[in-house]
């Protein structure tokens, strides 16, 4: 069993939380933040299972494995 340290963004859209896994673009929601990103998880499991079944794994590999990952701000002005 392979296990990765993934980041899980989460926001409140309407009534739902929303959940996304920025190293895939996996995104799932819930009723509560940690429903959310239960939900996440195990989106991301499945997305990964798949890839491997389908032989992108490799592909998808280098976002999820690099030890050279951060999170910041994007400030956008239009």
């Amino acid at each position: 069993m392979k296990q990765f340290e993934l980041t899980a963004v989460v926001w409140k859209e309407g009534k739902a939380y929303v959940s996304k896994c920025t190293e895939l673009g996996v995104a799932s929601y819930g009723k509560t933040p940690e429903k959310a990103i239960v939900a996440l998880g195990e989106a991301v499991e499945l997305y990964l299972v798949n890839a491997e079944k389908l032989g992108f794994f490799e592909d998808v590999k280098p976002s999820i494995v690099s030890a050279a990952r951060f999170t910041s701000p994007l400030h956008i002005q239009i």
